[in-house]
């Protein structure tokens, strides 16, 4: 501490606490300033310190509050605020024949407001197909939740789907679930392919089964197909699109494979995914080129084993082509 400040602290004391004459407090202040300036410097210096500390452990918790309160908020955002993201598969953007809207990954345990406005701005964007990519339910006691969320869906539009590991390992009967995907106008595909003329363009979805719990087989889905303005393969798990790109027979094109299943990593630190399920490979989220083919991986909507999402906010992607 600065000797002159000291002097001056001292001698405030001094002249408020004891009412001496100049003599005896100049003796008293010198013997002071030589006995006690090393105590009274580092008291004053662990005032200082021990205020810093006070105040470096009221920012660290304010710090780890706001911070706590930001990801929370981001958890609740990126669950439940779902972007729909739009792409034009032609060079030109302007020419657009058709329209084809994918849901993945539902994870459905009960319909709640968020399913309510996503289907609202489904219908809103008139599709043509609605492509439905796997895990829509993970437990057979909610097959009464996923029927009233197809009531949601336009009636009319046309609707293709196929499974995923979670309707396997719940142990959801198939037939059952056929039944209830049709009385909603929703065809499920378990490696087989439908074709449907629409804008007077045929178009032709090839479903395979799930990579994981299932059967997968390009060659069984795609063994009757025919030439087709458009081919659109439904693969709910990643890693089996290299096997599609390597095995479909080069005679057959195939313009975009669809899948899910990783849901974006689910919880996504700026690139760094802890976590991929089985069956993900190294596949994430987003676009990618598997051998010739074009590969879309959704983020989906739902959550598993954890109920949060961070850094892979759920989605619908919306295809023109």
């Amino acid at each position: 501490m600065n000797e002159h400040i000291l002097n001056l602290l001292t001698q405030t004391v001094l002249e408020q606490l004891w009412p001496l004459p100049s003599e005896a407090k100049e003796l008293v202040l010198n013997k002071l300033l030589l006995l006690k300036r090393t105590d009274l410097g580092n008291l004053f210096k662990n005032e200082i310190l021990r205020s810093m500390r006070i105040s470096r452990r009221l920012f660290l918790t304010r710090f780890m509050t706001i911070l706590s309160g930001v990801v929370f908020i981001d958890v609740l955002f990126e669950r439940f605020s779902i972007k729909f993201k739009e792409y034009h598969l032609n060079s030109n953007p302007e020419i657009t024949h058709l329209k084809a809207i994918q849901i993945s990954d539902l994870h459905l345990k009960k319909l709640r407001f968020h399913h309510d406005a996503m289907c609202k701005q489904i219908e809103n964007s008139h599709p043509d197909l609605l492509l439905l990519t796997g895990d829509l339910i993970d437990d057979a006691k909610n097959l009464p939740e996923l029927e009233s969320f197809l009531k949601l869906l336009p009636l009319a539009t046309p609707k293709f789907a196929v499974l995923g590991n979670w309707e396997y390992w719940a142990g959801i009967a198939i037939s059952e679930l056929q039944c209830l995907y049709a009385k909603y106008g929703c065809k499920l595909l378990i490696n087989s392919q439908e074709s449907v003329v629409l804008k007077g363009r045929k178009i032709t979805i090839t479903g395979i089964d799930d990579f994981v719990a299932g059967k997968a087989d390009i060659k069984k889905a795609t063994e009757n197909f025919s030439k087709s303005d458009y081919h659109l393969v439904l693969n709910h798990c990643p890693q089996y699109s290299e096997q599609i790109s390597f095995e479909v027979d080069e005679k057959i094109p195939v313009d975009l494979i669809l899948s899910g299943h990783t849901h974006g990593g689910q919880i996504n630190f700026f690139g760094f995914v802890p976590f991929l399920p089985q069956g993900s490979g190294r596949f994430v989220g987003g676009w990618y080129t598997v051998g010739k083919h074009n590969l879309y991986v959704s983020k989906g909507i739902g959550t598993s084993i954890l109920p949060i999402r961070f850094g892979a906010r759920a989605e619908i992607a919306i295809f023109n082509f």
